[in-house]
């Protein structure tokens, strides 16, 4: 099993997960055109997508999402209240299947198990897959550490974690004191500081990959993550990946 990031930030999100007969997109943030582009980089052609997971409908990660499954024949994955809160109707519309926030389901050779987050939409969800050997779980736009996600990323082997922002940088940043609050809030997004308490709190020997992710190019550093992060685990920040926004990170196999 393999993964990597089309692109990671407030201005588009989406992960692919390959597990060899089955490869899904997580989120789809970007343009179809754009999608297209970024999974050539990859070497992947949209016809062997075979599903989209989405987390929540916020633009940065469901923006492209209709457009790409009507145009490719996807179907895509996503709770009740995703599908009732996110935007439709401005292109033919995509086979979307529902999903239970709290139940794990089975696309070709991969289980994937959503767990609910605590973030300002309308029922969103992270995604933990596994081939039944290995297991990479993914959490970003998460306001704060439930003991539900603890549980469910305890004993993965891979990891793409929310680093969101930097609290003295947010505190200093010239965004409105409401957006600050929210960003910062229990339903916003976590900081480095709450990423690395999340590896305090699990089970991390088996960890071959630990990658930071939706970094705020306003509000946060990929040092400053990678360097807490590293603290955490107790290795070299160069060992943590960190996604960017317009290149998201290679390929990285799970062994």
């Amino acid at each position: 099993m393999r993964f990597a990031s089309l692109g990671s930030g407030s201005q588009g999100n989406s992960l692919i997960v390959d597990a060899g007969d089955t490869k899904l997109l997580l989120d789809c943030g970007f343009s179809a055109r754009a999608t297209v582009e970024k999974l050539g980089l990859l070497g992947v052609t949209p016809e062997e997508i075979q599903g989209i997971l989405v987390t929540h409908e916020h633009g940065d990660h469901i923006a492209g999402v209709f457009k790409f499954a009507s145009r490719f024949g996807i179907p895509v994955y996503m709770t009740h209240g995703t599908h009732h809160a996110a935007p439709r109707g401005k292109s033919a519309q995509p086979e979307c299947r529902l999903i239970d926030s709290q139940l794990p389901f089975v696309i070709g050779s991969l289980e994937i198990r959503p767990f609910p987050v605590p973030h300002d939409a309308r029922e969103p969800v992270q995604f933990a897959f596994s081939n039944g050997n290995h297991c990479l779980g993914v959490l970003t736009d998460s306001g704060s550490i439930t003991q539900h996600i603890v549980n469910v990323l305890c004993g993965c082997d891979a990891l793409v974690l929310e680093c969101n922002h930097d609290l003295d940088l947010l505190a200093a940043s010239d965004y409105p004191t409401t957006l600050r609050r929210r960003i910062a809030g229990n339903f916003g997004h976590l900081d480095n500081g709450q990423a690395a308490s999340l590896l305090n709190r699990i089970e991390t020997k088996q960890l071959q990959h630990v990658v930071a992710a939706h970094l705020s190019q306003q509000t946060n550093r990929p040092e400053l993550a990678a360097e807490a992060l590293a603290l955490a685990l107790n290795c070299s920040a160069d060992w943590i990946g960190v996604a960017d926004q317009s290149k998201g990170f290679d390929w990285r196999q799970l062994f």
